[in-house]
């Protein structure tokens, strides 16, 4: 499923380009959320070990995040078109 909202957003980019309109994907690493049940959040054990597994050495907040998808919605963002931005700390690298 990842690779296809790559592909698609790829495409989209492409297609509304000539609008103005620019297309990208944050891919976010583990982050410290109600997602899957909160576990990243409030499992210590494995909100040690993906802080283990991440050069910066913590789990990432939902306001790492939103930074990121704001800077993509701003003007300092508007040259920034097609692309995959990965905001994981470093995780797995």
């Amino acid at each position: 499923m990842k690779g296809a909202i790559e592909v698609l957003t790829r495409y989209q980019a492409k297609e509304l380009g000539a609008r103005g309109i620019a297309a990208n994907v944050v891919a976010p690493g583990a982050i410290a959320t109600d997602f899957g049940g909160g576990r990243v959040r409030d499992d210590e054990h494995l909100n040690q070990f993906v802080a283990s597994q991440t050069a910066l050495g913590r789990v990432g907040q939902p306001e790492d995040i939103g930074g990121v998808v704001a800077f993509l919605c701003s003007e300092e963002g508007r040259w920034v078109n097609a692309q995959r931005l990965e905001a994981s700390g470093g995780m797995l690298f």
